[in-house]
């Protein structure tokens, strides 16, 4: 579910590797791209727009499937709404009977403190302070009904996100002193494909680069790279920002990270 940037290269990465893909859209120019890359494509809205005929699409779809890879970003609204946005999702999942859902969410569910952030520093539960967190509970099953792992993605970057279009340009930024989180796309897509070829079950994993140069020095640089203007950072004393450890993931996954040095990866975006 969600065949956007992220979703449309690991439907691709799949078909290449001889799975049937299933992929749903929000939107019907989408469609065409993903016919043409051997998806089978099917419009699915969430929200205000998912009426009877399209639960009962998503219910068909879930039942031909062995896996859900559920990639719906959070959209900017009222607070509650993302766990109100899938509880949908969630009910046809049980109904569906599917055996197996990977949660794509992001490190931002971690505090931004000053320190190393491991997966266990923020709990996917029902009643959990973030939306984030709550709506990954909804899909950590609690009665053994499915099997489930919640991936964890640093920003992500690649092909059309180059981050050195972040950020340039702009004057007197803080937190030059917190280092970047960042994920390619390419092991984004490695870390995902490689959940599912391996049966790494039951689990939420932090999926990162293992560089983390500071603000004030990766985004110059990366601006430099594409030859923009370099933005500029406030003098501050002190470290800030938080560092995601993926080690969980490299301990339990047989992948090798292909851009653990975001600065040479800038050259793959």
């Amino acid at each position: 579910m969600g065949c956007g940037w992220l979703g449309m290269a690991l439907a691709r990465s799949l078909v290449a590797a001889g799975h049937k893909v299933l992929g749903t859209t929000t939107t019907t120019e989408q469609l065409p791209t993903m016919e043409a890359a051997g998806i089978e494509a099917h419009l699915l809205r969430l929200g205000a727009d998912f009426d009877a005929p399209a639960e009962k699409l998503l219910h068909r779809l879930l039942q031909s499937a062995d896996v859900l890879v559920l990639n719906v970003p959070p959209r900017a609204s009222a607070a509650g709404a993302y766990p109100a946005l899938l509880r949908p999702v969630h009910r046809a999942v049980a109904a569906a009977g599917t055996q197996h859902v990977i949660f794509v969410s992001s490190t931002s569910v971690y505090p931004d403190e000053p320190r190393v952030m491991h997966e266990t520093d923020a709990l996917s539960t029902r009643d959990a302070a973030s939306d984030v967190l709550r709506a990954e509970g909804h899909f950590v099953p609690r009665y053994g009904q499915w099997k489930s792992t919640v991936v964890r993605l640093g920003g992500l970057i690649g092909p059309d996100r180059s981050p050195g279009r972040f950020l340039a340009g702009r004057r007197d930024l803080a937190q030059g002193n917190a280092p970047v989180n960042l994920v390619h796309l390419t092991d984004a897509v490695g870390v995902l494909s490689g959940i599912i070829k391996h049966g790494v079950w039951g689990h939420t994993l932090n999926v990162c680069s293992a560089q983390h140069p500071l603000r004030r020095d990766f985004y110059p640089a990366a601006a430099q790279y594409l030859k923009l203007e370099s933005p500029t950072f406030k003098e501050e004393t002190g470290p800030s920002g938080k560092t995601i450890d993926s080690s969980l993931v490299r301990s339990l996954l047989p992948y090798q990270f292909q851009h653990d040095d975001v600065l040479k990866a800038l050259a793959h975006c």
